[in-house]
């Protein structure tokens, strides 16, 4: 499996925090700066405030600081920051710490804040994590705990876990899979009493209000930082939304389908799919495709989708060229007991 080209800066969120307590009105007031691009302001509004030792702002300036928005970017003001307001129990501050130490190839430093953060149900620190339980690097190496952290991370929509988990699925077999799936649920339960145990964070929340989260525009770092790699990227499986009404063209992807050891089907296009069942936890129909993957040889190499409407996920596969090729792969997916049925978009 590659090493990642992508930097870990690229999983460090842009999040910034404010209190609707009045006396923390300057903390707030730096937000609404932020949200109109007055940076300046927005910085005037949260020095004081961190300095005065409120996490928010202090978390505020670190990731403003990252971003080199309204100062001038630099990664040790940032991490010196983050610190501060980690040090206090501010749990973004927490996760994005162990990140930018796992970035800065202090991984023996970050690995407390990434198994705190990963507990929590974080996906940047689980995706971090089960990149190095794969592979070995900075943890044991653990291919089950590594599908099971990919697997949550994945759940919550990080790209690169989704692409992580189509590359393991050609190293890990199906029925350790299986037992990863069965332990990704059961951390599933186990983020829910920590993050329970944990309401508002780990410091004690303001008498006067609680902690809210606002949103900001999305901002990048004015230039970007090399830095330690988690683990492979290579593109994996897209999950492609099929088109709601009959089309003649041929069905839109977000991304050509992912190329593994396995031999791909010289059909590239077609009006046929094949669907393999219908969910209300579009996580259960990732699961499912992972094991008929594995499990089903006719459906190596061909692309799945997730097929959304309303609160229903369909599992589809395909294209297929003609309803005979549809049925025949269907055959196959039904001998293992599973259902199957051919359609045509």
């Amino acid at each position: 499996m590659k090493k990642a080209n992508h930097p870990v800066t690229h999983l460090l969120g842009i999040m910034l925090v404010a209190v609707s307590t009045p006396a923390l009105a300057d903390v707030k007031a730096g937000v609404d700066a932020w949200g109109r691009g007055d940076y300046a302001t927005a910085i005037n509004e949260w020095r004081g405030p961190a300095a005065a030792g409120d996490a928010d702002a202090q978390f505020n300036l670190a990731q403003a600081y990252k971003l080199g928005r309204g100062v001038p970017q630099d990664l040790v003001q940032a991490e010196k920051w983050y610190k501060t307001a980690a040090d206090q129990g501010h749990l973004q501050a927490n996760d994005n710490y162990g990140l930018i130490l796992f970035q800065n190839n202090r991984r023996k430093e970050a690995l407390p804040y990434l198994q705190a953060s990963a507990e929590r149900g974080e996906p940047r620190a689980q995706y971090v994590l089960g990149t190095g339980h794969f592979n070995g690097d900075f943890v044991e190496k653990d291919w089950i705990k590594a599908y099971a952290l990919m697997t949550r991370a994945s759940a919550q929509e990080l790209p690169q876990a989704t692409s992580n988990l189509a590359q393991m699925d050609r190293f890990i077999p199906v029925e350790d899979r299986r037992r990863a799936i069965e332990l990704a649920g059961q951390m599933e339960q186990d983020e829910k009493r920590v993050r329970a145990a944990q309401t508002g964070g780990l410091r004690p929340l303001p008498s006067t209000g609680a902690v809210q989260t606002a949103q900001l525009p999305p901002s990048r770092p004015a230039t970007s930082t090399a830095a330690p790699t988690p683990g492979p990227v290579t593109p994996g499986v897209t999950y492609a939304p099929a088109p709601t009404t009959p089309t003649t063209a041929a069905p839109a992807a977000t991304a050509a389908p992912v190329t593994t050891a396995a031999p791909v089907r010289a059909a590239a296009s077609g009006d046929w799919r094949v669907q393999l069942g219908a969910f209300s936890d579009e996580n259960k129909a990732k699961n499912l495709w992972t094991k008929l993957e594995g499990s089903v040889a006719a459906l190596k190499g061909i692309q799945p989708y997730l097929v959304r409407a309303g609160g229903i996920t369909r599992l589809q596969a395909g294209p297929f060229a003609t309803r005979a090729q549809a049925e025949s792969t269907c055959s196959s997916v039904k001998a293992t007991g599973n259902d199957c049925i051919s359609k045509r978009r």
